[in-house]
């Protein structure tokens, strides 16, 4: 089966939001440009490109699905715990950078983790939409309090005093994972576009972001180091 390439087409798009949001961020951060944009650009839109991300990946979930053949639990669960790994790469390059607000629970950490919990919900249709959106409300729910403990954290449970780079847990965020398996079984039914859409995929730039979507495990690991090190080739101190 070929590639859809709508699907690389909206996870390039999010590439493309997320290296803006995180280069905004890292200047920031390091007192080198300071961009306005209020609320909206500093939480609502960061959580609405992880979203992308992460929808993106319950979607993509139901066409492995259909992909796999033999061993199905223990591809998924492999291809899970190596994106978990790839997270605990960056907890550990950004504990000894940035240990005020190094990242325990990001977006790869998740990601690793709901694919390999997402897989057992993959059969179901109307309870990943219900079930999603209660995750989804419950998790914005718990945001608005904060804990004694830590050892819930990656559930949702943010303890006080608590800051770090990137944090995206179980709830809510596996939410958006099961509406992402929701929507990839209505709309790929059997792997198979069960929609109409005009055919975009020569076109240029379409041809680019879908390259982009296709690679964007890889572009996220290196698009920070990658201005780090423009920056201190440019003279900036960074550490």
């Amino acid at each position: 089966m070929s590639r859809l390439w709508e699907v690389d087409l909206l996870r390039g798009i999010a590439i493309i939001l997320m290296i803006i949001f995180n280069y905004s961020f890292a200047l920031y951060y390091l007192n080198i440009f300071t961009l306005g944009g209020g609320f909206l650009y500093w939480y609502v839109f960061p959580r609405f490109i992880g979203g992308m991300f992460i929808f993106t990946a319950g979607l993509s979930l139901t066409l492995s699905y259909v992909k796999m053949r033999n061993d199905i639990h223990r591809k998924f669960f492999s291809r899970g715990l190596k994106i978990f790994i790839y997270g605990l790469l960056i907890t550990a390059v950004t504990y000894f950078t940035f240990p005020e607000a190094f990242i325990i629970f990001g977006i790869l950490h998740f990601i690793g983790a709901s694919i390999i919990i997402g897989q057992f919900f993959l059969k179901y249709k109307r309870l990943n939409l219900i079930l999603g959106l209660w995750l989804i409300i419950i998790g914005f729910y718990l945001q608005d309090f904060r804990f004694d403990f830590s050892w819930l954290l990656w559930l949702g449970f943010i303890p006080k005093g608590f800051f770090t780079f990137d944090y995206w847990p179980i709830l809510p965020w596996f939410g958006v994972t099961l509406l992402g398996i929701f929507f990839g079984n209505m709309l790929y039914k059997k792997g198979k576009r069960n929609f109409k859409i005009k055919d975009f995929s020569n076109n240029f730039f379409v041809r680019i972001l879908t390259f982009l979507g296709r690679n964007s495990l890889f572009i996220y690991l290196i698009h920070q180091p990658l201005l780090i090190i423009i920056l201190l080739a440019l003279g900036f101190r960074i550490f």
